[in-house]
C-alpha cells in the first residue's frame, strides 16, 4: 500500500488544504474502512474503471471514476474491498460554493457527485495515468503537473462578502470560541451564523464539532491504547467530564471510545493520516 498527504504551500494555497494519494493493490486490510466527518470537500481523481461507495444509516452513494465527496456530517462506510488507486485535492471549507460545484437543488452537505475530469479539467485518460504514476514516482512532481492543470479552473472562482467572511470565521475559530466571533469580526452573532451556514451548509456549532473531532483523531492516532486516558483526553479536548466525552464520540461517529480503540477502522488509522478516501 503506498499513500502520502502533502499540504498546498503554492498560489493555490488560499482555496486548497492539501493534496492526498492512496493505491491500495490487494485485498489485504480494511476492507471497510470509517470517514469521520468533514467540513471540507475533496475532489477525487480516479480511474473510469473503478467502482466507489460512501455509506451511511445503510443509504449509499456509488458510481464510477472521478468524483467530489461534499462535506458531510455523517460517519461514511468506504467499500475498499478491492484494488484502487484515489488522488485527491482536499479544498477549504466553503471552497464548493465559492466555485459553483453544486446547485441549490443538490445540497451542499452529504454528497457524492460523479465528475467527468475531461470536461471540468480536460484531463482524459491517459493523462490521468500520467498522474497516477508521478503521484507514486515523484508525489512533488505529480502536484505540481496537477496545480497546473487545476489552475485556469480555479480562477473562476468568485470570492464574494459571504465567502470572505466564512474565512475569517474559519481562522478566528482556530483561536477564539464561536461566543467570541462578534466582537472579534466586529459583526453580528446573526449575520456570522447566516453567512457561514449559507456558504458551508452548516452552522458553526457543527462545524465546531466536526473539527474537534478531526484534532482528537489525529492525537488518538499518534497514541498506543496504553497510552490513552480518557478523563485526560476529555480535559484537553474541552469536556466536562468523561460521560460528556462519550455522548459526543457516540453522536460523532457511532461508537463509543473503547470500542474505537478496539477496532482503529479509521481512514486515519488505516491510511496513516490520508483524511479522506
Amino acid at each position: 500500500m503506498l499513500h502520502w498527504i502533502i499540504s498546498s504551500t503554492s498560489k493555490l494555497s488560499n482555496i486548497i488544504e492539501c493534496y492526498w494519494f492512496i493505491e491500495k493493490k490487494s485485498e489485504s486490510g480494511a476492507s471497510f474502512p470509517k470517514l469521520n466527518p468533514d467540513p471540507c470537500a475533496h475532489l477525487i481523481l480516479a480511474p473510469t474503471s473503478e467502482s466507489y461507495n460512501y455509506c451511511s444509516n445503510k443509504q449509499s452513494q456509488s458510481g464510477q471514476g472521478s468524483h467530489l465527496l461534499l462535506a458531510h456530517q455523517k460517519t461514511l462506510e468506504l467499500d475498499h474491498s478491492k484494488s484502487f488507486r484515489h488522488l485527491g485535492i482536499k479544498f477549504k471549507v466553503g471552497v464548493p460554493y465559492m466555485m459553483s460545484l453544486t446547485t441549490k437543488d443538490e445540497g451542499q452537505l452529504d454528497v457524492v457527485k460523479q465528475i467527468d475530469t475531461d470536461e471540468l479539467l480536460s484531463i482524459d485518460e491517459a493523462a490521468l495515468n500520467e498522474l497516477f504514476a508521478l503521484a507514486k514516482q515523484n508525489p512533488k512532481t505529480c502536484i505540481t503537473k496537477l496545480e497546473a492543470i487545476l489552475t485556469p479552473w480555479v480562477k473562476q472562482t468568485q470570492c464574494d462578502q459571504h465567502s470572505q467572511l466564512t474565512f475569517q470565521v474559519v481562522d478566528a475559530l482556530q483561536h477564539i470560541g464561536i461566543s467570541q466571533l462578534a466582537d472579534k469580526l466586529n459583526r453580528s452573532q446573526r449575520t456570522i451564523e447566516r453567512n457561514f451556514r449559507r456558504v458551508t451548509g452548516l452552522t458553526l456549532k457543527q462545524y465546531q464539532a466536526m473539527t474537534k473531532l478531526e484534532l482528537m483523531l489525529q492525537y488518538l492516532y499518534q497514541k498506543q491504547a496504553s497510552q490513552i486516558d480518557w478523563v485526560d483526553i476529555a480535559f484537553q479536548f474541552g469536556f466536562s467530564d468523561q460521560p460528556h466525552l462519550i455522548r459526543y464520540l457516540k453522536q460523532q461517529i457511532g461508537t463509543t471510545p473503547n470500542k474505537y480503540l478496539l477496532e482503529r477502522n479509521f481512514t486515519i488509522d488505516v491510511y496513516g493520516g490520508v483524511s479522506s478516501s
